[in-house]
């Protein structure tokens, strides 16, 4: 039997594997394009005679584009079927990969950034909605951890065979055949969504307008303070995750002395690691660890990893920079889990696409600030370790935030 996105009454919704695949492939081909260029990032950077900070910059403006879009794609996720929002989302990051492979010359890729800004946004809005109208309340925290490692999953197939490709048929051929990797899969993903009913164009044009007039319809409740507090985490958060995830390969090759196929295996394995730790971060949610305490824990143990990668930097200590490899993935890269399965506790069903538009701008304006802010700071001080210090304060902040969320969640 079809599997449906709203259930009959009295039946309880049954998805399946299927389902969840989509999801987490929904999730990981947007950030193919960021990831793909960061775990080259050393070769690129040579090739076309640019400064770190101006290599940071194109994935700046990658996720200003995405937070500027983030709002408004959040309130047409509430209206926009299920299927026309994949095919933004797959179709857009199609296209920016063949833009981006007809260069590569920088002003080309700064173009490509624009453009996947926005199918990149959509994905956390559309996979919330389906999560939330398909799969019961108690299961939800686990399908979140799930979909949400598709992110990692993007980061350890990008970290993983992009560098092989680029030396063996330039970043074009890599670039294309990424494209029409991500046509198939949007074709696979259409014939494995749920029956829906058409989009409802009036309602469409009625929330774009508002949207747009950054006005909500008559008839929405504000959001409630944790929202807010959720996007503040996902804010500063964000910051230090992209920081983190653009320089890593660099540093690696730069500092660690490794190989440009070695610094991407690092990537990846960051996000190997990712993965498992989002699925477990959801199953601690789904087991009614509460997402402020689950905060804490992560906002600690991503301090430490980063006292390891300063560490490392001091005194090019290779156990120092794994372990410090090992911790960003355990920690921080599980911190979007927490924040879209807290957001969906704190809002209901007609509010789910406006609380993620709104949690997702926070990360991705913190996705803007942390490659530039990581960029200038490498290229003026001459290395790393000021950079992973500077993380390891939005860390501490980060843990304030987290503490003063769990004091929230209490009162609740």
């Amino acid at each position: 039997m079809a599997e449906r996105l709203t259930a009959r009454p009295g039946e309880a919704p049954a998805p399946g594997t299927a389902l969840m695949v989509v999801l987490l492939l929904t999730m990981g081909v947007g950030p193919l394009l960021n990831y793909g260029l960061s775990s080259t990032s050393a070769l690129l950077i040579d090739d076309l005679r640019i400064t770190p900070s101006s290599f940071g910059l194109l994935i700046t403006v990658l996720f200003l584009s995405a937070a500027a879009a983030s709002m408004v794609l959040g309130r047409l996720a509430d209206v926009l079927s299920i299927r026309a929002q994949l095919v933004f989302n797959f179709g857009g990051t199609a296209l920016a990969l063949l833009v981006s492979a007809i260069g590569p010359q920088y002003w080309i890729l700064m173009v490509a950034m624009v453009l996947v800004g926005p199918a990149q946004v959509i994905a956390n809005p559309t996979t919330n909605r389906v999560i939330y109208q398909a799969v019961p309340a108690a299961k939800r925290p686990g399908w979140i951890g799930i979909k949400q490692s598709g992110v990692q999953v993007s980061q350890l197939a990008a970290g993983v065979l992009f560098p092989p490709a680029v030396l063996l048929v330039g970043w074009s051929g890599a670039a294309v055949g990424a494209a029409v990797a991500v046509l198939l899969l949007l074709w696979w993903s259409l014939g494995h969504v749920p029956p829906e009913p058409p989009t409802d164009w009036g309602r469409l044009r009625t929330a774009a307008r508002s949207a747009l007039r950054r006005r909500r319809p008559a008839a929405s409740v504000p959001l409630p303070l944790t929202v807010w507090l959720f996007t503040a985490v996902a804010f500063v958060s964000g910051a230090g995750t992209q920081a983190t995830n653009v320089y890593l390969p660099l540093f690696a090759v730069r500092e660690m002395q490794y190989s440009l196929v070695v610094g991407g295996f690092a990537a990846g394995l960051s996000g190997v690691i990712g993965v498992a730790s989002r699925v477990g971060w959801g199953r601690l949610l789904g087991r009614g660890r509460a997402p402020g305490a689950i905060l804490v824990l992560i906002a600690s143990g991503a301090l430490l990893g980063m006292a390891s990668m300063v560490g490392a930097a001091l005194t090019g200590w290779v156990p120092l920079f794994w372990a410090g490899v090992a911790l960003h993935g355990i920690t921080v890269l599980g911190t979007n889990v927490v924040v879209n399965a807290g957001t969906m506790q704190a809002v209901g069903r007609g509010q789910i696409g406006a609380a993620s538009g709104a949690t997702t701008m926070g990360m991705y304006a913190g996705f803007a600030v942390g490659p530039f802010g990581m960029g200038l700071v490498v290229e003026f001080s001459g290395g790393f370790a000021l950079g992973w210090i500077l993380v390891g304060v939005a860390y501490l902040l980060l843990l304030v935030l987290a503490l003063l969320t769990l004091r929230a969640g209490r009162r609740a």
